[in-house]
């Protein structure tokens, strides 16, 4: 079956750094875009970065030359390099794949405070 799986929050200060992870499986990951995605407490789910299949990429302007997406398709991963954190960067963060159903993870809490 197709699954996502998240790893790689956890609790961080202000200005500091997290690498989160993403592994596919069950299906041909290098054929699809993945996107990173979060949700703060009553907050609506947002886009934060997206790689298509190209190697192209978009990012949402408040993650804009702070945050970086890589995918390694020899590995099935997608990456979500986080740099400079910020206390409103807090949620839980997603992984999406593109497929027709949509596919998404059950998500790994990333938390910015000191």
């Amino acid at each position: 079956q197709v699954q996502l799986v998240e790893s790689g929050g956890g609790l961080v200060q202000p200005g500091g750094s997290l690498r989160l992870s993403c592994a596919a499986s069950g299906f041909t990951f290098s054929a699809y875009a993945m996107s990173w995605h979060r949700q703060a407490p009553g907050k609506q789910r947002e886009l934060v970065a997206y790689m298509a299949t190209s190697g192209h990429t978009n990012y949402a302007d408040s993650v804009k030359g702070r945050f970086t997406i890589s995918r390694d398709n020899a590995k099935n991963t997608v990456f979500l390099d986080m740099n400079s954190l910020k206390p409103e960067d807090t949620a839980v963060y997603y992984c999406y794949a593109d497929l027709q159903i949509g596919l998404w993870g059950l998500g790994t809490q990333v938390t910015v405070s000191s």
